[in-house]
């Protein structure tokens, strides 16, 4: 007796269709699963077991052969539990149907039957989709992001015996429904903004560069200067999330299993602040079964690194390929996966190891030797693919005391949504380039040519500061923004003067 019941896997940020085939025999009573199951797989036989059971479903007394097809991608996860029962009661014909082809099954069961939620619904819901499946079957919790993709009936289960019922024609369930527009809009909200911050108008002006252009930051002051506070308020002054960006950077949290329930989709900037302790692995991803990393769930959003020089150096030397590509790659022996991540890096630090060099109001303890060794603990390229670099200076009484309020965020974002149109025309024909950050350098010499002053001032600077090619052209991707935001055509002298100061530090 066999049975399939079409199912779901993820592999990368990418759902992939599995056929879960249940064979069953004469034979010594035995249970096993084939086709690269990993522990969690191999485990389902005792809850599928008793979830039968307890149903009131009788459980077949021989031999039991589950096969995952393909069987040279490896299967993880507890979302295989209710396809397999399923797949146990077709074969012993207790469940007589002729929907099973027509719906994929996922979800875990609990030993009384219940569904239980799975990592990864919404990629595969996707996949689904696009294969042309007419439904999907997911656990309940599971409804809201598998309904966010149109085209397809999603059916919420909460039990195994509802599943049963329901492919059996004895019970009607409706496919949830959800009108993804709306809940996209009603969940775009920020707790922070920029009128909070008290001065640092330099740093305020160097923010919003960043966001219109898409560059890396890096905030280098004194303790308490404003630092972080400033770069937390980063993804306020952002371009809102396209539905497209939504449900890319949504796919990934549902992989990672951090998708609220009652929010289908990612619906604001994502801001990652991982601890300075993070290993390699925790910032790009990795594992013996790849999983997207810090990196990648700051997709589409800003990955803010606090303390720059606690990090481990080798663990940020691994930011260096997906800084300049957009993506990270994860090499492994039967298989190599890309992981989308591209963010605005954001990264803060102070001058010393007591942080008070330079600071009029504090002495710095620290020796010249002290010094060298805490800032070389961040490589120069590194450093070199930072595009703006600014100092942050501590308030001074009367700033922080006047009452007078900032621009709040929604007034810049303003501005900022203006320049990004303008790039957003520039760049129509581009298929990986959306704005002046990541220009590629036959970009830069068709979009940002100088005139003869701008050149002779860049030439002086370049050798001034010793820059590398990679500098310099961050100098003119820096100087095309500023013209942006002033709605200029062509790069002016006073442009590319304002870009070089943010490198002085580089």
């Amino acid at each position: 007796m066999l049975a399939k019941v079409q199912s779901g896997a993820v592999v990368g940020v990418d759902g992939l269709a599995v056929e879960v085939e249940v064979d069953i025999a004469l034979g010594l009573p035995f249970f096993t699963t084939v086709g690269l199951p990993d522990g969690s797989v191999r485990e389902s036989k005792d809850r599928v077991k008793a979830a039968i059971r307890n149903c009131g479903y009788e459980f077949p007394n021989r031999r039991i052969t589950v096969n995952l097809a393909p069987a040279d991608i490896k299967k993880a996860g507890a979302g295989f539990d209710l396809p397999m029962a399923l797949g146990i009661l077709a074969a012993t014909e207790t469940l007589k149907s002729v929907k099973l082809d027509q719906y994929w099954v996922l979800g875990e069961l609990s030993l009384d039957g219940g569904v239980r939620p799975v990592r990864g619904v919404l990629p595969i819901t996707l996949a689904a989709r696009d294969l042309g499946i007419k439904g999907i079957l997911v656990p309940q919790a599971n409804k809201m992001e598998a309904a966010v993709v149109d085209g397809i009936d999603v059916i919420a289960i909460t039990t195994l015996h509802q599943a049963v019922e329901f492919l059996a024609g004895k019970i009607e369930c409706a496919p949830f429904r959800l009108d993804p527009a709306t809940s996209f809009a009603r969940a775009r909200s920020h707790e922070v903004d920029f009128d909070e911050v008290k001065g640092q108008e330099h740093v305020k002006r160097a923010l919003e560069i960043a966001a219109s252009g898409g560059h890396n930051i890096l905030l280098k002051g004194p303790p308490g200067s404003g630092k972080t506070m400033l770069a937390r308020r980063l993804p306020t002054i952002l371009p809102d999330l396209s539905f497209a960006e939504a449900l890319e950077t949504s796919k990934i949290y549902s992989i990672i299993g951090l998708l609220p329930e009652d929010m289908p989709l990612i619906a604001t900037r994502p801001f990652r602040s991982p601890h300075h302790t993070i290993s390699d692995a925790g910032l790009i991803g990795g594992g013996q079964i790849p999983r997207p990393g810090e990196v990648s769930l700051a997709h589409n959003g800003v990955l803010f690194l606090d303390e720059l020089p606690e990090f481990k150096k080798h663990v940020l030397e691994v930011l260096r390929q997906p800084l300049e590509d957009g993506t990270v790659t994860i090499a492994r022996a039967n298989l190599s996966l890309k992981f989308p991540a591209r963010v605005v890096l954001a990264v803060a630090m102070n001058p010393c190891p007591c942080g008070f060099y330079g600071d009029k109001r504090k002495e710095c303890v620290c020796n010249p030797a002290q010094i060298h060794n805490y800032t070389s603990r961040v490589s120069g390229p590194l450093l070199d693919r930072i595009d703006l670099h600014l100092e942050v200076a501590a308030l001074p009484f009367k700033e922080m005391s006047a009452e007078r309020q900032g621009e709040s965020s929604a007034e810049i974002k303003a501005r900022v949504d203006q320049t990004r149109e303008v790039q957003k025309k520039r760049y129509a024909h581009h298929s990986k380039v959306f704005c002046n950050g990541q220009m590629g350098p036959k970009d830069i010499r068709k979009y940002c040519v100088l005139d003869v002053p701008s050149t002779r001032l860049l030439e002086k600077s370049v050798e001034k500061l010793g820059l590398s090619a990679r500098g310099y052209h961050r100098i003119l991707k820096i100087a095309r923004t500023i013209a942006d935001m002033e709605h200029s055509e062509s790069l002016q002298l006073r442009h590319v003067a304002e870009a070089i100061q943010y490198r002085r530090m580089a």
